[in-house]
């Protein structure tokens, strides 16, 4: 049995909040590079060229790469022997970092603590999503995601009937991100939850959105599904900021889960060029 201190998971939540908002991942902006290379209309690329000045300049001057610093979400990997020592629970732990973290980094504070009646800000960025999962072994992995309001917004849900085709869920999600459009700021990258259950698809949707940009589905079925999307997606000419262009994505990312035979959930989660995420393992 390994035991990892409380005041450990919360320095390093802290330090996660931090980096997330303000260094753009390497995948994600070779992807931005990629597309303002290959751009035919000039207003696009020129406003890919500043996406990636933004994120430039972001880390550099430690400037936040968007004024919305997002719903921290958190997926947790404990390994089934980790023990987490201290004062409390490691829940508490990571509310406590993503606290810390969003008053050091001087980052936009975006948490209502009740959704209709008062919606009063509770000034500490949580609480904040969690998802936890055990697992084999003795590391803890965090990974932590600024998830935007604007993007998840636009993110839907629909339960299919077990008899739709492939044509028909690759529709509806390119109607999806069609309706999206420019209030979700494109490029964007889609996240697609395929089976599970209502409240899992959503779940693999988001968790699609971990996967590096340049990582197909190990599933050639699936991953030959993600290609037609891109091109479907990006044939919209929705463009960067909405504007128009042949960049409207810059990925499509699935993934799967075996479902009720009555049932075929699908869930398309959004989000924006400002991709912000970040894993550490102890």
């Amino acid at each position: 049995m390994r035991t990892i201190a409380f005041e450990q998971v919360r320095q390093t939540v802290e330090s996660l909040c931090i980096a997330a908002c303000h260094e753009l991942p390497d995948d994600v902006l070779q992807a931005l590079e990629r597309a303002a290379e290959k751009e035919s209309r000039p207003g696009a690329a020129r406003i890919l060229r500043q996406l990636i000045e933004n994120a430039r300049i972001a880390e550099q001057e430690m400037i936040p790469l968007c004024q919305d610093t997002g719903l921290a979400v958190v997926f947790v990997e404990q390994g089934a022997d980790v023990v987490i020592a201290g004062p409390g629970t490691i829940i508490e732990a990571i509310n406590e970092g993503v606290a810390a973290g969003y008053e050091k980094g001087y980052l936009r504070k975006s948490i209502v603590a009740d959704p209709l009646s008062r919606r009063q800000n509770t000034g500490t960025n949580t609480p904040a999503v969690i998802h936890l999962s055990v697992v084999p072994g003795d590391q803890l992995k965090l990974t932590l995601m600024a998830k935007g309001g604007g993007c998840e917004n636009m993110s839907q849900f629909r339960m299919f009937r077990p008899t739709a085709d492939k044509g028909q869920i690759i529709d509806w999600i390119v109607e999806t991100v069609r309706q999206a459009g420019a209030d979700a700021c494109p490029p964007f990258i889609v996240g697609v939850g395929l089976g599970g259950n209502f409240e899992i698809s959503c779940l693999l949707g988001k968790k699609a959105l971990l996967r590096r940009l340049t990582e197909p589905s190990g599933d050639p079925f699936y991953g030959e599904m993600e290609r037609q999307l891109l091109e479907r997606i990006n044939a919209l000419g929705v463009g960067p900021q909405g504007l128009g262009g042949d960049t409207t994505a810059l990925a499509v990312l699935i993934e799967t889960a075996p479902c009720h035979i009555a049932s075929l959930p699908v869930a398309v989660n959004i989000e924006c060029h400002s991709h912000r995420h970040k894993t550490a393992v102890l």
